[in-house]
This record gives C-alpha cells, structure tokens and sequence, in this order.
C-alpha cells in the first residue's frame, strides 16, 4: 500500500521533471536577453540603463498581453493530444501562429506613432526618455517574431515537447548576447545597438519554430494554409488570459512608473531588481509550463484524479523551488548589483530591494504553479476575475506608499500583498471542483 503511491508520486516527478527541466531554458530566454542588455547597457551610464528599464516594460507589456498565444495553445494542442487527435493539435497550433504573426504586424503598425506617449506614460525622466524612444523604435520592428515565438512555444509544449524551445531559447540568448558586445561594445552603436542584437536574435528563433511546425504539419497531414475559422477559435479562447495578463501587466506597468518617477537612480534599481525577479518567475513558471501541458493532456484523456494528483505533486515542488531561489538570491546578494552598474546610489537600493526579492520567491513558487495548472485546465474566465481582484488590491496599496515615501521597499512590499491576494484566490479554487472540465474541447 506504501509502495503504490511512492511509485505514483515518483512517476508523477519525473514527468514533470521531463517537461519542466527543459522549459525552464526557453521560459528564461526573455528575462536574459534583456539581463544580458543590462549587464552592457548599464555600463554605458545611469539614463541609458534607465531607458532600457521604460522601454523593456514597454516591451514586454506588447508582447505578453498576448501571451494567451502560448499559453492558449498549450492547453488547446495538449487536449487534443490526450483525446489522441494529433492532427487536429497540429492544425490548431498553427492556426496560433498565424494569428500571431497577424498580430504582430498590427502592433508595428499601431505602435510606432505612440511611442513617444508610451514613454512619457512610463514617466520617464527628460534624461532617460530620448534613450527609451530609441530602444522602442528598433524594438518594434522585432514584434512579429516574439510573438510567433510564443505561438511556436506554445505549439510544443502541448506536444509534451519542451527540448526543441530549450535548444532554441540557447541559441537565441546566444546569439544575442554575441550581436549586442558587437553593436553596443565593439561598433559603439550605443543602446540602438543592444535594441537591434535582440531583433535579430529573435528573428532566428521565430525562423527555426516556423520550420519545426512545417516538419510536423507535414508529418502528421495538417494543412498549413491560414483557416479564418481557426484564426477565430484562437483568438476567442485567449480572451480569459487575455484579460488576466492585461491586470497582470497594469501592475507591472503602475509599478515601473513609481520606480521612474522616484528618479533615475531608483528606476535604474528597480529595472535591475526586477528583471531578476522575472528570471526567477520564469525559472518557477517552468513548473507551471509543465503544468498547462499535463493537466491539458490529463483531463483531455478524462482522468480527473490524475490531475488532481499531478496538482498536488506541482505545487510541493513550486514552493521547494521558490525556498531554494530565496537562499540563492541572499546568497549572491552582496555582489550581484555590482554585475550591472558602478552607481553607489543605484547599488545601496538594489541591495535593498533584492531582500524582499528573495523573500517572496516561496510564495511566487505557488502561485506561479497553480496559474499554469488552472490555464492548463482552461480555466481563463476565474483568472481573469481573481487576477482583476489582485490588481485592484495592488493599486491603492502601490499608491499611498509611494505618497508617504516609502520608496522602493515601499513598491516591493505592496507586490508581496498582490502575490499575497494571488495565493490566496488561487488555492481558493484548485481545492474546488469547477475548474476540472473533461474532454478534448472545454
């Protein structure tokens, strides 16, 4: 009776293992690229470092509002796979591609003219907005790809295949690191140069996800061709998701716009410190990437109490992961902000916000788990309503700390009460049984 579960759970490890291990390259692929721009940003001055910080959550709020591309295919290509309809999982996954890269082209179009608004929205300094602007131009033009990226993201993972995104995301990252020493380093090209290395890494990694998912369509007899039916079907499915990540992203951007109006020395801070906070919930999301793919395939194959025990397993080893990265972040804390700038004001609040960064790390674990677990299951209407309830008790918070100067401690402790209202609606529901819709379609 004891041997029966231990042999359950340890299976339930290594398929997570199998599909998280391998995320956890590709779902870090983002934060280093813009890590590594830092790191050869930074060293160009305070104003150009804070201009990558505007303009990276400029960025990053375009693309992952369509994040549902990724996530929304995951969960849609891994149903059909656990009802035994490859070709149909194919034939939605690129039905994901071609809307992204719809898109894509859209927001260039849209995009350009704003953004100068964008930037003074962000509450960008006279010092830092003309470097802002610049990144944002060049920045743009690399769109398209980040988003089929998703797409093509998305398309293998609800596959179960999470190498191919490793591989890629190694090359990318790579690539990209080696094109901004040149552009920024080498040709002097200054923060254009970091903008226009990441273009093209990005590029390469969507031309290499367009092939993978011909090669399969070939394989397995899908049709190729751009279907408006299809287009429809992923666009409306995505529309939960698309709601919680625009709450998610409203604080994100509320957040970045404190940073900036503090100062420059406190917006160059907060860039650092936060983009260490994405690489790690990312690195935790990679538990909640597995989570999408098997809880998708599992109540696709209508085995309910699979799922429910591949949750329980996912969420043990969220919180474990997010104990270990609080140890490592204090561990390193002394001579990280070191890595990014020689500014000793930039540092001393750097060293600062990286406590409340580690302290958080368990809690992120968690919620970042059920989120993919609940996205897996289809479940984008509750996320969207809870991820709106943690908005709206973030904001008030953000606001009257920042009034009474509490400055970046201040910022960081009211993001722990939103991912604090997170884990509580979250838990809230994986206990309940309205999420566990069965069947290839939800």
């Amino acid at each position: 009776m004891v041997g029966s579960p231990l042999r359950r759970a340890n299976a339930h490890d290594r398929e997570i293992l199998r599909l998280a291990v391998p995320a956890f390259g590709a779902l870090v692929a983002e934060p280093l690229f813009l890590l590594s721009d830092s790191a050869i940003v930074g060293h160009l001055g305070t104003a150009q470092l804070g201009g990558l910080g505007v303009a990276g959550q400029a960025l990053n709020t375009l693309v992952y509002l369509c994040v549902f591309l990724a996530y929304g295919t995951t969960a849609g290509v891994a149903r059909q796979i656990g009802a035994g309809d490859v070709r149909a999982a194919v034939r939605q996954g690129i039905d994901g591609m071609w809307l992204a890269l719809a898109i894509g082209v859209a927001l260039i179009v849209v995009g350009w003219p704003l953004i100068p608004w964008i930037v003074d929205a962000f509450g960008a300094s006279p010092a830092v907005a003309p470097f802002a602007e610049t990144y944002l131009r060049v920045s743009l033009f690399g769109i398209p790809s980040m988003l089929v990226v998703l797409a093509g993201t998305g398309v293998l993972r609800g596959l179960q295949d999470t190498r191919t995104p490793l591989l890629v995301s190694i090359g990318g990252f790579s690539v990209n690191l080696l094109l901004n020493v040149l552009f920024v380093i080498v040709l002097d090209w200054g923060i254009a140069g970091s903008a226009w290395g990441t273009v093209l890494a990005q590029t390469g990694c969507a031309f290499v996800y367009v092939v993978v998912a011909l090669r399969a369509a070939r394989r397995h007899g899908a049709s190729v061709r751009p279907d408006m039916a299809g287009l429809r079907t992923s666009a409306t499915a995505g529309l939960g998701l698309l709601l919680r990540t625009a709450a998610l992203r409203i604080v994100l951007i509320v957040g970045t716009s404190i940073a900036a109006r503090m100062g420059d020395p406190e917006i160059a801070a907060y860039q650092v410190g936060f983009q260490v906070w994405t690489l790690l919930a990312f690195a935790l999301d990679a538990i909640a990437i597995a989570g999408q793919a098997i809880t998708g395939r599992y109540l696709g194959a209508s085995d309910v109490a699979g799922t429910r025990a591949v949750t329980r397993r996912m969420v043990w080893w969220g919180l474990a992961c997010g104990v270990v990265f609080a140890l490592g972040i204090l561990a390193v804390r002394p001579w990280l902000p070191g890595l990014f700038t020689s500014d000793g004001d930039v540092r001393h609040l750097l060293l600062g916000s990286l406590i409340l960064v580690a302290l958080l790390q368990p809690v992120a674990g968690v919620v970042f788990v059920l989120d993919g677990i609940l996205i897996g299951a289809g479940d984008g209407n509750y996320l969207a309503v809870t991820t709106l309830v943690a908005t709206v008790v973030f904001l008030p918070a953000a606001f009257v700390l920042y009034r009474i100067d509490a400055g970046l401690l201040g910022l960081w402790a009211a993001i722990g009460l939103w991912m604090a209202t997170r884990l509580l609606t979250l838990s809230l529901r994986a206990r309940g049984d309205r999420w566990l819709v069965t069947g290839a379609v939800r």
